[in-house]
């Protein structure tokens, strides 16, 4: 079937193109559909599943949910909303430092440290005392 593309007016272009994609991607599916027939076939016949032979080797699947992580910052203003301080800083995060006397550290939730692991308590020191020897002249 051969079409004088010359001939035609743009709009006739447009759906030439169209129905020309459209049954590309049915030409794809049927495709796919008939290599997933034969390697079904060929796995059936030896007794084998895809995983035998293609195991997970460390890749997105083979990796398992993520962990939610605790939150480290509250908003002041709206305590529902933390932040774990991993990834970009929220808005209200940095609104709120851009306010006067507002630190991040101010902004931690009870029982956190900046470092993210819970805050330790630690007992004071106090400063030994310093002997001054006298000096003999």
């Amino acid at each position: 079937m051969a079409v004088n593309l010359e001939s035609l007016s743009p709009a006739e272009l447009q759906a030439l193109i169209k129905n020309a994609e459209a049954q590309m991607e049915s030409a794809r599916k049927n495709h796919i559909k008939e290599v997933r027939t034969k390697i079904d076939g060929i796995l059936a016949g030896a007794g084998l599943a895809i995983s035998d032979v293609y195991p997970t080797r460390g890749g997105k699947g083979a990796k398992g949910p993520k962990a939610a992580v605790a939150p480290k910052y509250r908003n002041p203003v709206n305590a529902a909303q933390t932040w774990s301080g991993r990834g970009k800083r929220p808005l209200w995060f940095v609104e709120a430092l851009r306010k006067k006397g507002v630190t991040a550290e101010s902004l931690l939730i009870a029982g956190t440290s900046a470092k993210g692991a819970p805050a330790k308590k630690v007992a004071k020191k106090t400063p030994a005392k310093k002997t001054q020897a006298k000096k003999k002249s």
